[in-house]
């Protein structure tokens, strides 16, 4: 068994400097998508007709690709060469009365017809697919296993069964089976990055000897294997940082609540359940209690998916794993919490999209499910954005953490925290692998600066409460 190119992927970039950094979008409304890159902020007939010719002319290459790939599948490039050294074979052997290439056209074209007949038939294989487990954390080992049986009553050829995994691909070598014989065989998935790796669908190859053509008979539909980030189990968020197990009090007071404020004087329409007898009995006055009103917590968790965002790969997949971690705590904990990203702005767009996406949050593996698949946009809404669209659009936020890069400058942290109503805690927690990790307070932010995922859990186990 071999894969061939599982390793690869995307490599990691290292950080820009500072004139790199320059070409990134001078203030936060900047749209940069495909459209933009190919017309800049015109609008009109003109710029639209530009628009509609590149993407139809992307349709028909899509269409061509598709249509090359089905040929290129049957065809191999020795094949290819055959059928253009046959004609003209023929061709020169002829005109120019060569018997040795006329030899050589009508061997290649024996050659040709025989690989035709190896494609003909299909062999009556029971091939069936299966993973040890369909999710799994990033780095860990995962496996799949194909079962191939024989129903037939003869004994098959043995084949080359395939089977793509990502971008790579497993192959085996199965031997020949008698009647009723049963071939099984394991084969490792690479887990080097998160996301949602495609395994199968099963094939096997019938080719010929020379290796002119080659069929590919599709046996079983392709699985998903979720690739989960990385997360830690942080401190509970009753405790800490985000010490809230019971609601905050506000200065808004009520006539009903668990947190007691003061006695004052009966008013009608009061309930007489929360008569204070005693005080009554001492002021000849119906005296009643007064409460502070209480909130339940709600935990926002806010992740920004833009590239300006981040200076490296390193950076983004941090802050994925910081996110994926602050969620399940709070999704264990009971707490109501929202997780956020950066809502992404079409290819084609005109404007700016000012949205924003809400991940799975009522068990864990849902939620890490979504993060598995996040990926960094240039178009995707910075940092700043991402905090004022939370603010407006979820309601009762007591604590909001806004995780970016280390691109952000501390004037734009401020600004970001700065949309949210003033009795609500932010903390930026800030993903730079260079960096010295510490914890710091600025203008009412708190500032949040890691280098390594077990660095959110030093810091939150250290931190004082925020709310």
């Amino acid at each position: 068994m071999s894969i061939r190119g599982a390793g690869r992927g995307r490599g990691r970039s290292s950080k820009p400097t500072t004139a790199a950094r320059s070409d990134a979008p001078s203030h936060a409304g900047a749209l940069s998508n495909t459209r933009t890159r190919i017309v800049g902020e015109r609008e009109g007939v003109l710029a639209d007709a530009v628009i509609n010719v590149v993407r139809a002319g992307t349709a028909l290459g899509a269409a061509a690709g598709r249509l090359g790939a089905r040929i290129a599948g049957v065809v191999t490039p020795l094949g290819w060469v055959m059928l253009g050294v046959i004609p003209l074979s023929f061709v020169a052997g002829y005109v120019f009365g060569w018997l040795e290439l006329v030899v050589v056209a009508w061997a290649g074209l024996v050659l040709a017809l025989i690989a035709v007949l190896y494609l003909v038939g299909r062999t009556p294989f029971h091939v069936t697919l299966g993973l040890a487990h369909r999710r799994v954390v990033v780095g860990e080992a995962a496996r799949g296993v194909v079962t191939v049986d024989n129903p037939s009553s003869r004994r098959v050829l043995g084949v080359k069964v395939e089977i793509p995994v990502g971008v790579g691909l497993a192959e085996l070598a199965m031997p020949s089976l008698r009647r009723g014989a049963e071939f099984t065989q394991d084969f490792a998935i690479p887990t080097l990055r998160r996301g949602v790796i495609n395994v199968g669908p099963v094939r096997t190859v019938r080719a010929d000897p020379i290796g002119l053509v080659r069929r590919e008979l599709v046996w079983t539909d392709a699985v998903e294997l979720v690739v989960h980030p990385r997360t830690i189990g942080v401190p509970s968020t009753s405790t800490g940082l985000i010490r809230d197990l019971e609601g905050t009090p506000t200065r808004d007071l009520t006539s009903s609540d668990v947190a007691f404020h003061a006695l004052r004087e009966y008013q009608t329409g009061d309930e007489r359940r929360y008569i204070h007898w005693k005080s009554t009995a001492k002021t000849g006055t119906y005296m009643v209690r007064q409460f502070e009103q209480t909130r339940r917590s709600h935990l926002v968790v806010a992740l920004s998916l833009a590239t300006s965002d981040y200076a490296s790969d390193e950076e983004f997949e941090l802050a994925v794993s910081a996110a994926g971690s602050l969620g399940v705590r709070a999704i264990r904990d009971g707490r109501t919490v929202s997780v956020v990203v950066s809502s992404v702005t079409a290819d084609f767009a005109k404007r700016k999209n000012y949205a924003l996406r809400s991940l799975a949050t009522h068990l864990p593996s849902p939620l890490l499910d979504d993060l598995a698949v996040v990926e960094q946009v240039p178009s995707a809404l910075s940092i700043r954005d991402v905090a004022r669209v939370s603010a407006d659009e979820v309601v009762g936020i007591s604590v909001a953490f806004l995780i970016c890069g280390s691109v952000p400058t501390a004037a734009e942290l401020r600004a970001a925290s700065a949309s949210f109503p003033i009795d609500v805690s932010v903390v930026a927690i800030v993903c730079d692998p260079d960096a010295a990790p510490g914890f710091r307070r600025v203008a009412g932010l708190s500032v949040l600066t890691i280098g390594y995922l077990n660095d959110l859990r030093i810091a939150l186990a250290r931190s004082a409460a925020v709310a």
